[in-house]
Parts: structure tokens; sequence; C-alpha cells
């Protein structure tokens, strides 16, 4: 499997269980209304699909600032994007406002701890997708801790598991086209 097709398939995986992942929040019908919205606009074959969700999402989010399920499908989305397009011009960005968007989450008090160990883990399987040689000791063990932890929390959190999955395959793929 090629590097590009483990990043498709990620993706697809990805964008599959982030329509079907809860982040146990109470939020209002009409703000979760507009998230879907957003998130129904995204067509995996389009970067720029991605970027207007990820604007849209952040709109939705200023609207209703004590809410996680913005900011988390914000930081979601901008992780899909950066891990399907590492080296374009808005990913560094991206990844900048994903890492504030996480710590932001981890200091409101209904945040599912288990979700941000899994953004956490994803941000740093991204860093390493980006530049595999000199992120790929760096950051390995932070990844799986990151997924350990949030699966710990929440056995039955089925992101963690696919991200945890495909690291995992990854990193496999990785070490056997070096030898």
């Amino acid at each position: 499997m090629t590097f590009q097709t483990f990043k498709n398939r990620f993706l697809a995986i990805a964008l599959f269980l982030m329509a079907t992942v809860s982040i146990n929040a109470q939020e209002s019908v009409p703000m979760q209304a507009l998230v879907g919205q957003s998130l129904s606009k995204i067509e995996q074959s389009s970067p720029e699909s991605i970027l207007n969700c990820v604007a849209e999402l952040k709109r939705i989010d200023a609207m209703f600032p004590d809410s996680i399920q913005p900011k988390y499908y914000m930081a979601l989305q901008s992780l899909n994007y950066a891990v399907t397009y590492p080296r374009a011009e808005q990913t560094e960005n991206l990844l900048t406002e994903t890492e504030q968007t996480i710590e932001r989450m981890e200091k409101m008090q209904n945040a599912d701890q288990s979700d941000i160990c899994t953004l956490r883990g994803f941000l740093y399987m991204v860093r390493i997708v980006q530049n595999p040689a000199q992120n790929g000791q760096r950051y390995y063990l932070t990844v799986m801790q990151n997924y350990e932890k949030a699966l710990k929390l929440n056995p039955n959190n089925a992101l963690a598991q696919q991200l945890q999955q495909k690291f995992q395959e990854g990193m496999n793929q990785a070490m056997k086209s070096n030898y």
C-alpha cells in the first residue's frame, strides 16, 4: 500500500467516523443543524470544500463560543485536511489554529477528555506525516500515548480506535519500506 493510498483510506475512514462519532455534549438544536449543514458540504476530492467547512465551523464557533461541538469538528476537519495535504500552503496555519482550539477545549468543563486526547494524537500524527524522517521518532510515543489514554478514558471511542489502528499500520508500512 503506498503512502497516498494510506492517506486516502485514512481520510475516508476519518470522514465516516466524523459523521458517526458523538461528542457527548448537550448542545442546542440550531447549532447542531448548522454544524450538520457545514459537514454535509464536504467532498472528499475537494480541498476547497474542507477549507470552506472549517471556515463555516469557525463562524458557528463564534456564534456558540461555549459549545464544544463546533470546536471539535473544526479541529477534526482541519486535521483531515492537513493529513491529506500535508504540504499545502494553508496546512501550517490550520495546525496552529487546531492546537489552540484543542487547548481551549481542554479548559472547558464539559469537554470529553477522550476526544481531546484523540485530537491531540491526530495532531502529532499529522506532524509525522508532514516529515516522517524528522518527526517520526520525535512524536511516535506522543501519538501512541494520546490514543491509549483516549481509549482508556472511553474504550468505545471509535475515532481513537480507527486512528490508532491506521497509525500503527502506517508506521508498520514505513518501517518495512525503510528496510
